[in-house]
């Protein structure tokens, strides 16, 4: 059985950093492109970042290109996301997902078939 639970959230002040870790156990996650979406009270889940099967490839939301980094460790069966420069408007709960094996990279939901609880993300002003 897939599972992933993230880790890494907090409460931190305008300006600072978090790093945040999807442990994935269930299968090996080298076959599988993974992603960083967020949801925040009221509003739909939104994409954040996204990096392929391979790792040679990485996409991020215009609203967090050049702060935030996602990256994957495919020995350790973990994804990350770094997340520098954070603002207010970043708060929401994160959430990692794992692909179906077929696909190369995604930035919608509908790409994914496999989700984590989430970890809540909160930025002070």
């Amino acid at each position: 059985q897939v599972r992933l639970v993230e880790s890494g959230g907090g409460l931190v002040q305008a300006g600072g950093s978090l790093r945040l870790s999807c442990a994935v156990s269930g299968r090996t996650l080298s076959t599988y492109a993974m992603g960083w979406f967020r949801q925040a009270p009221g509003k739909e889940r939104e994409f954040v970042a996204a990096i392929s099967w391979s790792g040679g490839r990485t996409v991020e939301a215009d609203s967090v290109k050049g702060r935030f980094t996602i990256s994957r460790d495919d020995a350790k069966n973990t994804v990350h996301l770094q997340m520098n420069s954070l603002e207010p408007e970043n708060t929401a709960i994160y959430y990692c997902a794992r692909s179906p094996p077929a696909i190369v990279i995604a930035t919608a939901p509908p790409g994914y078939n496999y989700w984590g609880q989430g970890t809540q993300v909160t930025v002070s002003s």
